[in-house]
């Protein structure tokens, strides 16, 4: 027999030996040796038994391993989410006693021994202040009501005095510009006058060590029409100018040139401000250096156009000036003479003399629908809009369409050209200036 199946024999017998030893309530302690020794099963007696039914025997079995089936794997999920359960009811538990708490406070007298006031003594309180807040809002709505009259009131009262009337303004301070300048070239008229050695000092060479303009130049007996440099003032820096020496007994410093239309004057105010193009073939050379030289000394203005019939006129002005960037480059030209015609103070309604400088990105001009500047494609100094345009486009033969080219409004046969037909073009514009006082 295998020793298994004789250990599961023996116990079975031990088995029997006890619940017959547990009738008759005795105390017995099993002597079979060699059982005991073959197996680890043992019964042992540790008394009587008790009342309640339990009698005191202990069967000591060996160590089994026991396959249990798959789902019992489930059973330490089942403890962990058992675990879980119990401490979110912790914390509900403890969210509760808080709650308590917190409506105990609540019931808990005040300060002066009152209770806090109940939820509709609450919605009272807020109705109350919301009828507060409307009425506060109704009376705001009134005062600015009639803050809004007494404003239409004055503002009535500023246009029948013509304060807001900025033509008015304008025309004022245009005035008093025209009346200073004025004042201004007949004090240094005076003074060059008191002058007996000035002809003495302009008519020998006079080394100088800062040339003001082109007339400096010639003053020391340059004749070249070239470039030069010039300071007019020893504030700024120097820049470089075309020197025409050959016109009208030379000393012309040239402000602009148009031969062939290789440069483009579409350009903006950063571009007029500073100048643009080359010098020795078209060009601007700059509202900024314009001022400081007209503003040096006092100048004259020739134009010489050209157009390609080859007619040359020319348009020649007593004075010239052009105010910083301040003032936006305002322009003033003084009596006119010459054979091209004054087409700068063409009429009232086109008039340059003291107007500011446009160009397409700064609308300075009197022309209150539009821009001046970008309609006709230049920077000038236009009224509403023009009668006179040196800085348009360069054509070279007759065009068609919007009149944005060179122009000149004073020019022989000009205007009998139709306003859909075609419009004449210039061939060569030169602007220069030079002293009021230069005797070449």
């Amino acid at each position: 027999m295998k020793p298994a199946s004789w250990c599961w024999l023996s116990s079975a017998v031990l088995a029997a030996f006890s619940l017959l030893v547990a009738g008759n309530n005795e105390t017995e302690e099993i002597k079979d040796e060699r059982a005991r020794d073959a197996c680890p099963v043992r019964l042992e007696s540790r008394g009587k038994c008790e009342e309640g039914g339990e009698c005191p025997y202990q069967v000591s079995l060996p160590p089994l391993t026991i396959q249990l089936p798959r789902q019992f794997s489930r059973i330490e999920e089942v403890f962990k989410e058992v675990q879980n359960l119990k401490e979110m009811v912790n914390a509900l538990k403890k969210s509760c006693q808080d709650c308590k708490l917190q409506a105990d406070d609540s019931r808990a007298p005040g300060r002066n021994g009152q209770l806090s006031p109940s939820p509709g003594s609450l919605e009272e309180a807020d109705d109350n202040r919301v009828q507060e807040l409307e009425s506060e809002v109704n009376k705001l709505s009134s005062d600015l009501k009639n803050a809004k009259e007494e404003i239409d009131l004055l503002q009535g009262r500023l246009e029948k005095l013509n304060l807001l009337n900025m033509n008015n303004i304008e025309s004022y301070v245009d005035s008093k510009v025209a009346n200073l300048t004025s004042v201004v070239n007949s004090l240094d008229g005076k003074c060059s006058s008191k002058c007996p050695i000035q002809e003495e000092i302009q008519s020998r060479p006079v080394q100088h060590l800062i040339y003001k303009d082109c007339s400096d130049y010639h003053t020391i007996g340059k004749r070249s029409s070239e470039i030069y440099r010039v300071t007019p003032d020893p504030k700024n820096s120097s820049f470089e100018v075309f020197c025409d020496m050959e016109t009208m007994g030379g000393g012309w410093t040239v402000l602009q040139a148009r031969l062939d239309g290789s440069t483009n004057f579409t350009r903006m105010w950063r571009d007029y401000k500073v100048g643009f193009g080359n010098l020795r073939r078209e060009f601007w050379l700059g509202n900024d250096k314009i001022h400081l030289l007209t503003k040096s000394k006092d100048m004259i203005l020739r134009i010489d156009l050209e157009d390609f019939n080859g007619v040359k006129l020319y348009a020649l002005y007593d004075q010239f000036y052009v105010a910083n960037e301040f003032l936006r480059y305002r322009l003033h030209v003084g009596n006119y003479n010459g054979t091209a015609g004054d087409a700068l103070h063409f009429s009232k309604h086109y008039n340059h003399d003291l107007k500011f400088f446009t160009t397409p990105d700064r609308d300075n001009d009197r022309y209150p629908s539009g821009n001046c500047g970008l309609y006709y494609s230049s920077g000038w100094w236009f009224d509403a809009c023009l009668s006179a345009n040196l800085n348009g486009k360069y054509y070279h033969q007759k065009y068609r369409g919007v009149r944005n080219g060179i122009f000149w409004g004073t020019w022989p046969g000009i205007s009998e050209a139709q306003p859909y037909g075609y419009k004449s073009s210039f061939k060569e514009v030169k602007m220069m200036i030079r002293p009021k006082h230069f005797k070449p």
